[in-house]
C-alpha cells in the first residue's frame, strides 16, 4: 500500500480509502459478516482511512462494530455532519453524539460538513455558530480534523475553500469529471493550500466500469497493457500528485484485492502520453450521447438571473450518458438543493450568455430543453422536499 502525506498534520494516509456507503445488503440490512471480511482484508493490506456518513443507512453502526474488535487505533474514521437537516446547534450536538455512539468511539479523525453546494449553504450554518461548535470539539479532542464534501459548481468550491481554515476536503473527481464540480482547478487550489484532498466517485458508482458502453470497453481491452476499466479509472486519478486518498465503495473480496494491488504502484505522473490518449478515446465514445457540446469554459457566466449554465448543461448531459436517475440527482444537488437556486427555468431569455459562447451554442434554446427534460414531476417533488430540508 502506498501512503500520501497529510501535509497539514504530518500523518500518512493510505492512497486507497474504504468507502462505506455500498456495503452488501441482505434482506435490506447490511451483511455485517461479509462487510467485516472485506474491511479486515483492506485493513491488513494497509488501508487506514474508512469513510462513512450519518445518512448512510446502517453504515456507521457496521463500521463501529468492526472497529470495536480491536481495530479502532489502526484506522482514521471519516464521517459527516448533515448540515441540511439541522436547524440549530442542538441538532448538531444530537447528531454528533449519536455518531460517536454508533461508531463506538470517543473521537472522529476526519469530520466533514456533508454535501456543501455553495457558499450560502456554508454561511447558513456559520450564522448558527458552527465555527465555535467546531472549535470546542477540536479543543476537547472529539474532532481531530475538520473538512467538507462538495457537490456543486466550480466557483462555489473555491468560495467555500477560502471561507474557512479547513484541514481537508472531499471532491468528486474522475476522467469524465476533470472539469466538473470542483474539477482539476479545485483539486489544485486545495493542494496549494497544503490540505489533503479525498476523492469520491472515482468510478462514478460503477458507471465507469460495468456501465461503460461496449465500444469503450473494447478500447481498454485492446491495449497492450491489460487492465480492467476500474484499474484504468483509478490510475488516472492517482496520476495526479495533488490527490491524497481515493475512496472506493468496495463490496467484494475481488474489488478489495484489485484496488489494493493498483494502489501499491500507481504513482503520480506515471501514465505515458499514449496511455493518456486512451482516456480521450473513451471519453469521445461516452460523450457521443451528450445533448449539448458545452466545454464548461463558463464564458457565458455570470447569468444576470442566477442560472448556472455550465452546470445545467453538464447534468443534462449526465442524464443522456449515465441515465435518468444519475442526471436528475446531479441536477438537484448542483442547482436546486441550495439557498439560491440556479436551475434552468430561471432563464429570462435575455441572450447575454450567447454573445460570449465560443461554441456558438444556442443557450436559451438548450436551457428550455433542460427545463423540459429535467424539471418534471420527480424534480418538482424533490424541490418541495428541499424547502423543508435546509440546504
Amino acid at each position: 500500500m502506498q501512503y500520501r502525506k497529510d501535509n497539514k498534520y504530518g500523518n500518512d494516509l493510505s492512497a486507497l480509502g474504504f468507502g462505506c456507503m455500498r456495503f452488501t445488503k441482505k434482506f435490506g440490512v447490511i451483511d455485517q459478516e461479509k462487510a467485516e471480511t472485506e474491511m479486515l482484508l483492506a485493513l491488513k493490506g494497509g488501508v487506514n482511512y474508512f469513510d462513512t456518513a450519518y445518512v448512510y443507512p446502517g453504515s456507521e453502526v457496521c463500521l463501529g462494530k468492526f472497529l470495536a474488535k480491536g481495530y479502532r487505533d489502526k484506522v482514521n474514521i471519516a464521517t459527516k455532519l448533515p448540515h441540511y437537516i439541522i436547524k440549530n446547534l442542538s441538532d448538531a450536538d444530537k447528531i454528533f453524539d449519536e455518531e460517536l455512539k454508533r461508531l463506538q468511539t470517543d473521537r472522529i479523525d476526519y469530520y466533514l460538513i456533508h454535501m456543501l453546494t455553495d457558499i450560502e449553504s456554508w454561511n447558513r450554518i456559520v450564522k448558527m455558530g458552527i465555527k465555535d461548535w467546531i472549535s470546542k470539539r477540536k479543543q476537547d479532542g472529539r474532532i481531530k480534523r475538520i473538512g467538507f464534501s462538495y457537490h456543486g459548481g466550480g466557483k462555489g468550491f473555491i468560495d467555500i475553500l477560502n471561507a474557512y481554515d479547513w484541514d481537508f476536503c472531499q471532491i468528486q473527481f474522475n476522467y469524465m469529471d476533470e472539469n466538473s464540480q470542483a474539477g482539476l482547478s479545485g483539486l489544485k487550489a486545495a493542494a496549494e493550500k497544503g490540505i489533503p484532498v479525498i476523492i469520491m466517485e472515482p468510478l462514478r458508482g460503477g458507471r465507469l466500469t460495468n456501465g461503460l458502453p461496449a465500444d469503450a470497453k473494447k478500447i481498454f481491452a485492446s491495449q497492450k497493457k491489460k487492465m480492467s476499466p476500474a484499474e484504468w479509472g483509478l490510475r488516472w486519478i492517482w496520476n495526479h500528485p495533488e490527490v491524497t486518498v481515493i475512496l472506493s465503495g468496495m463490496n467484494s473480496i475481488e474489488q478489495v484485492e484489485e484496488n489494493m494491488r493498483v494502489a501499491s504502484d500507481a504513482i503520480p505522473n506515471s501514465l505515458s502520453s499514449d496511455e493518456l490518449s486512451v482516456y480521450q478515446e473513451v471519453k469521445k465514445i461516452i460523450n457521443k450521447n451528450i445533448k449539448v457540446p458545452c466545454t464548461g469554459c463558463a464564458y457565458c457566466m455570470p447569468c444576470p438571473h442566477g442560472v448556472d449554465i455550465p452546470t445545467c448543461f453538464r447534468c443534462y448531459n449526465v442524464k443522456a450518458s449515465d441515465g435518468w436517475f444519475n442526471g436528475i440527482r446531479e441536477y438537484l444537488m448542483c442547482t436546486t438543493f441550495r439557498k439560491n437556486k440556479t436551475n434552468a427555468s430561471l432563464c429570462k431569455k435575455c441572450g447575454k450568455c450567447e454573445k460570449h459562447c465560443p461554441q456558438g451554442i444556442k443557450i436559451r434554446e438548450e436551457l428550455d430543453n433542460v427545463t423540459n427534460e429535467m424539471e418534471r414531476l420527480p424534480y418538482k417533488l424533490a424541490r418541495a422536499v428541499s424547502k423543508i430540508v435546509k440546504f
